[in-house]
């Protein structure tokens, strides 16, 4: 047998990289080191879920005061302190990186703050200089997200800068239509932000159901963002560059005569001075539906690609996929029978829990003897907007391709928003196959629709019948206890 350095090397401190190392060390005995680049934690942690969340809760103080006074309390509004926030955020986000920290070396893990390459299937180059070798090579790189591949796209910045920024704009345009974009676009807008925000297809969230997404779309609209749908960028520059001859005339201020001087007046009188971080002023975008505007930043959401640029992969025999993903089987291993990958960086349900359960599973599989397979199916998950949105299983439009079945849906003003005069709404709807009545899907538009459907998600997983709903007694007066009191289908497909 050959000596290794260690039994295990994992590329990568994201959640599922930390947790296959620190269980296969702790539980196993093994030998296992660890490499990361940048912060322990990856994108959930430092970059993503962790502190997108917390922007979502001081999101949500916005509407306090106008809802506690339609109950009595004598409150007014305030300002958000983007600065006292920040603060408390970088505070929490490094202790979450000591815990991932502390968590590695309580196990045993040898820990590298460098960035990792293959050299071969059984050996990592680190830019310290130092060469490793290992048994078994585990991958959990993450992915990023990208610019457009259009003229200054540089002056955009992306979700990961969102977290840096020294001041909120005034004005923020944000391209995309995914859910990293419209969770952005109500984060932004609750902070105060003026949030404008365009996307190229027909309606906002491409895959998840239709009527929730629609629903959604409605309610931001309502709130003050102006959402612009079959619409995309064409073109951007400083603001201070003369734009009056665009390559595509409209009928803006531009287009009709005003003078390079004047439209930089005008810029000024439209924005402030927090503007873009790339280059330090505002941005002038024209899109494709004519409007010419001008922006203090504009947040690009286009997209995320793996992270697995100039990582040796493929001439240590590891197969790459259109999109950089690394391929591998439902055991996670890749084309060399020694490297295996995880979470973002294959492509598969980019999920932090997701990618926590196939580090277990690497585990159990390499390390416990057990061949496990992550089960790819009927995961809950949330959108984070305002409504949020929580979803598991098949949408109405999917599972009426797959089968005949009955829609059971309701939607009505929540008592706690409607006694304050806010027209705000929410949706509770299941999809129910007619042949064998399991329940196929469930979607819920609410506050805290993250929260009811975690529990959803284990009847549907269990395969609950659409009788198992109407048997469960509702929790009164709760937004929930409609799902299990619609009786009656509101359509069939």
């Amino acid at each position: 047998m050959a000596d290794y350095d260690y039994d295990l090397f994992v590329i990568g401190g994201g959640s599922g990289g930390v947790r296959a190392a620190r269980v296969a060390a702790g539980d196993t005995g093994a030998r296992v080191a660890l490499a990361e680049e940048d912060r322990y934690g990856g994108t959930c942690v430092i970059r993503g879920c962790v502190p997108k969340k917390l922007m979502v809760f001081a999101s949500e103080f916005a509407d306090t005061a106008s809802v506690g006074s339609a109950y009595g309390w004598n409150m007014t509004s305030g300002t958000f302190d983007w600065q006292n926030f920040r603060g408390r955020l970088e505070n929490e986000l490094d202790r979450l990186e000591d815990v991932y920290r502390s968590l590695l070396k309580s196990s045993g893990v040898d820990t590298f703050d460098a960035r990792a390459r293959l050299k071969d299937k059984h050996t990592v180059e680190l830019s310290s200089g130092e060469t490793k070798t290992a048994k078994t090579i585990l991958v959990a790189t993450g992915g990023r997200p990208v610019r457009p591949d259009i003229p200054n796209a540089d002056l955009g910045i992306v979700s990961d800068d969102i977290f840096h920024l020294e001041a909120l704009p005034k004005s923020i345009l944000i391209i995309g239509g995914g859910y990293i974009a419209c969770e952005f676009a109500c984060i932004l807008h609750g902070l105060g932000v003026e949030v404008t925000q365009y996307y190229r297809g027909a309606q906002i969230l491409r895959g998840f159901d239709d009527e929730a997404r629609g629903l959604i779309a409605e309610s931001m609209r309502d709130r003050g963002i102006e959402l612009y749908t079959g619409t995309n960028i064409v073109e951007m520059s400083p603001a201070g560059d003369d734009h009056s001859m665009s390559a595509i005339p409209t009928a803006s201020d531009a287009a009709m005569g005003a003078s390079a001087q004047q439209t930089q007046v005008m810029a000024n009188e439209n924005t402030s001075e927090a503007a873009s971080p790339s280059r330090g002023g505002p941005v002038w975008v024209k899109a494709t539906n004519g409007r010419e505007r001008v922006f203090d930043a504009v947040l690009f959401a286009t997209g995320r690609n793996p992270n697995t640029d100039n990582m040796g992969l493929e001439d240590a025999g590891v197969e790459i996929g259109r999109r950089g993903e690394i391929i591998v089987d439902a055991f996670s291993k890749t084309g060399a029978d020694s490297v295996y990958a995880i979470g973002d960086v294959t492509n598969r349900v980019n999920l932090t829990p997701v990618a926590i359960r196939e580090g277990m599973a690497f585990v159990e599989t390499v390390f416990k003897d057990n061949p496990t397979a992550v089960d790819h199916e009927l995961i809950p998950s949330a959108v984070f907007t305002q409504p949020e949105m929580g979803t598991v299983g098949l949408s109405e439009e999917d599972a009426r391709e797959q089968e005949e079945i009955e829609v059971y849906c309701t939607s009505f003003r929540p008592m706690r928003t409607a006694f304050a005069g806010k027209p705000d709404r929410v949706l509770m709807k299941l999809v129910v196959s007619k042949a064998n009545r399991t329940v196929l899907g469930c979607h819920i538009v609410a506050p805290d629709a993250g929260e009811m459907i975690q529990l959803a998600g284990i009847a549907i997983k269990m395969g609950a019948t659409k009788e198992d709903f109407d048997r469960t007694v509702a929790v009164h007066p709760t937004m929930s206890e409609e799902i299990v009191t619609m009786k009656t289908p509101m359509r069939t497909a």
